[in-house]
This record gives structure tokens, sequence and C-alpha cells, in this order.
């Protein structure tokens, strides 16, 4: 479901769809939640609200680049406990 808002004006139900789907296709690989529409003579004006995407943290251990150890070998486990870890003194 997206929320669609409509400003200085009225579109039809048609209308609103159309705009919806052509956000869905030219931005196939986010989701939309919203779309604000100003409507300004012929002319209409869009925002877009997307869905926040999760971050996943990526470091580099051991020459991989990893989000989590879960995948790792016991080898690769040890690899990692036993290396030396390098920080600020303050």
């Amino acid at each position: 479901m997206v929320d669609v808002k409509v400003a200085g004006g009225e579109l039809s139900t048609d209308e609103i769809d159309a705009y919806v789907k052509r956000a869905r296709e030219k931005y196939p690989d986010k989701m939309i939640t919203g779309i604000d529409i100003t409507v300004d003579g012929d002319f209409v004006d869009m925002t877009y609200h997307w869905q926040t995407v999760p971050f996943d943290r990526i470091r580099r251990i051991t020459g991989y680049l990893v989000g989590t150890l879960d995948r790792f070998n016991n080898g690769k486990r040890a690899e990692e406990a036993d290396r030396v870890k390098h920080g600020l003194k303050q």
C-alpha cells in the first residue's frame, strides 16, 4: 500500500494509480511507501518516500570481507580469535 497525498488540485484514481505504477517501474530496487503530489496546472511535482533499508556492517577479517563469523570454519574462527586487535589509547 502506497500512501498518496495530493495538494493543489485533484487527480482521478486512475491518474494516481498511473503515478504509483511509474514510480515502481522507474525504481524497481526500492520499496516505495508514499508519494506527495503537488498539482500545478497541467504539471505535477512528486516527492517519493522510500522504505528504509537495513544496514549490514561489513568488516575485513583475515583477508575476507564478512558481515558475521557464522560461515567461518573452526580454523578461520581460531585465526580471528588469535589476531592482534589494535585500538586507540586515550
